[in-house]
């Protein structure tokens, strides 16, 4: 199938053709890395079920919380407050909800 002009700026929302032509590629780029984050956070996923499995047969508890304080200290600092939410969202992914 081959897109027209008018197909490819309509779809990017872009008023020149150039305009179109970068925005197409840096979506491309985007999608790739959205493809590596979800990588990386399935993998932080399958590292984070180790630990809690571990600490929780050695008589732990499930969550340790100063490491999550330090984990949203990190988020936030590098970040700022999006940050935070950020890296909630990824303790409650990687541990579940508490």
């Amino acid at each position: 199938m081959t897109t027209t002009t008018t197909e490819t700026t309509e779809r990017t929302g872009a008023r020149t053709t150039e305009a179109a032509e970068l925005i197409t590629g840096a979506r491309e780029r985007i999608d790739a890395l959205d493809d590596r984050i979800i990588g990386l956070v399935q993998e932080r996923m399958a590292v984070s079920a180790v630990i809690q499995k571990e600490r929780i047969a050695s008589g732990g508890r499930r969550v340790n919380l100063s490491r999550e304080m330090e984990i949203l200290s990190v988020y936030r600092d590098a970040l700022g407050k999006p940050g935070t939410a950020l890296a909630m969202t990824l303790l409650e992914l990687c541990r579940g909800r508490i």
